[in-house]
């Protein structure tokens, strides 16, 4: 990447050097423009309401938990949705809304299937940490019980 701007750099330099000032700036100008360009592209993946609004799309909504964002922006994420989060704090827990774009509605469909599928099969999941807890307390019962042996008698041994 760097090495694509320091090219472009000296290829300008190098045709302003042969040019006239007239023309340099009429580079210049072309340059402006095309970074100008690359700026009014919209957002994409997950941004704010307002960058949302300025698709000029109808939007639709969802309601989450604060538990379920990263795992839904992870599917999101892979279906390439536009989405934007709000969170509704007037309910207790707090919610979120998940905005996007109306003509994503099939895709939304697919995707939150995907995401419903995802965590109903991690519900279903033992968790790692409950079991060696589990296993960490059945190891301190079974030392507990243990007998000590105080005396070792010593023998010739074969």
């Amino acid at each position: 990447m760097q090495e694509e701007v320091t090219q472009k750099t000296i290829a300008i330099s190098i045709q302003a050097t042969k040019l006239t000032a007239s023309v340099l700036q009429k580079a210049i100008k072309q340059l402006l423009a095309a970074g100008k360009n690359k700026l009014q592209q919209p957002a994409q993946g997950k941004q704010t309401l307002r960058q949302l609004r300025k698709h000029r799309a109808s939007l639709s909504n969802i309601d989450i938990t604060e538990q379920n964002i990263k795992a839904f922006s992870s599917v999101a994420k892979k279906y390439h949705m536009d989405f934007a989060l709000k969170k509704d704090a007037t309910t207790q827990p707090p919610h979120f809304i998940v905005f996007f774009k109306g003509n994503d509605k099939d895709t939304m469909e697919q995707a939150f299937k995907e995401f419903a599928a995802k965590n109903l099969n991690l519900d279903k999941k033992p968790s790692v940490r409950k079991l060696l807890s589990k296993m960490k307390e059945k190891a301190k019962q079974k030392s507990l019980n243990r007998e000590k042996v105080k005396t070792k008698e010593r023998g010739p041994e074969l």
